[in-house]
């Protein structure tokens, strides 16, 4: 069993947790830095701020087409500064996302995920069921929710976060059968119950559309673990 809850860990980890001191940093910049938190903490903006949010507007809507598309790119930005582990900078591109379309559910995935990064899971879910809220049927979001009830799982064996992670998982995979994060989790998740069959069944959906997120441990371990 433990060895499975390793695999899956590996499956999952795609972002550090370890960053326990640079978040305590992280908490006492955002006490004077309002960019450090999600809408900007709720702040009153001065006048200063507020023209250089409507300069962003228009720049990136006229930019993109519309302040959707605007709002979308600088998600994809966020992220790509997230995965390089540039965790400032990503949330300075989620609160602009937000700026442009506070209707856009993937601003509040690109909050949750920061606190995901840092291991803050409550705060991580927050912002994640606040996305849920503007949009039900976000896979992304349901698969990242999904992940963090599979790590408190992983953590203390309590049944009901696995069964709740699942379910988000198949949920997430109802929406969009195509995600491969979505299918790598799903097929990790099983393999730790040595649910064979649906663990291979993920795997290979997961492999026919590119195989992207699986890592070669977890390919031994199932291939292993789950012989055919």
């Amino acid at each position: 069993m433990r060895y499975a809850i390793t695999i899956f860990l590996l499956a999952i980890s795609t972002i550090s947790f370890g960053q326990a001191n640079s978040y305590s940093a992280w908490k006492e910049e955002a006490k004077s830095n309002i960019r450090l938190l999600p809408q900007y903490g709720g702040a009153e903006k001065t006048q200063e701020q507020k023209k250089a949010d409507q300069e962003l507007i228009h720049t990136y809507a006229a930019q993109e087409g519309s302040r959707r598309k605007g709002s979308e790119l600088l998600v994809k930005f966020g992220f790509d500064y997230l995965y390089k582990g540039d965790l400032k900078t990503a949330m300075y591109r989620f609160n602009q996302a937000w700026i442009l379309d506070p209707g856009n559910a993937n601003a509040y995935w690109g909050f949750g995920a920061v606190y995901f990064s840092f291991g803050d899971f409550d705060n991580a879910l927050k912002q994640y069921d606040q996305g849920l809220k503007v949009n039900e049927n976000s896979a992304n979001i349901l698969t990242d929710k999904a992940t963090i009830y599979m790590t408190g799982y992983m953590n203390g064996e309590n049944e009901s976060d696995y069964n709740q992670a699942l379910t988000l998982f198949r949920k997430s995979y109802s929406i969009d059968p195509k995600n491969q994060n979505t299918l790598f989790k799903l097929s990790a998740c099983y393999f730790v119950k040595k649910d064979c069959e649906n663990a291979w069944k993920y795997y290979n959906e997961c492999q026919k559309l590119g195989g992207r997120p699986i890592t070669k441990e977890y390919t031994e371990a199932l291939t292993q673990g789950c012989k055919k």
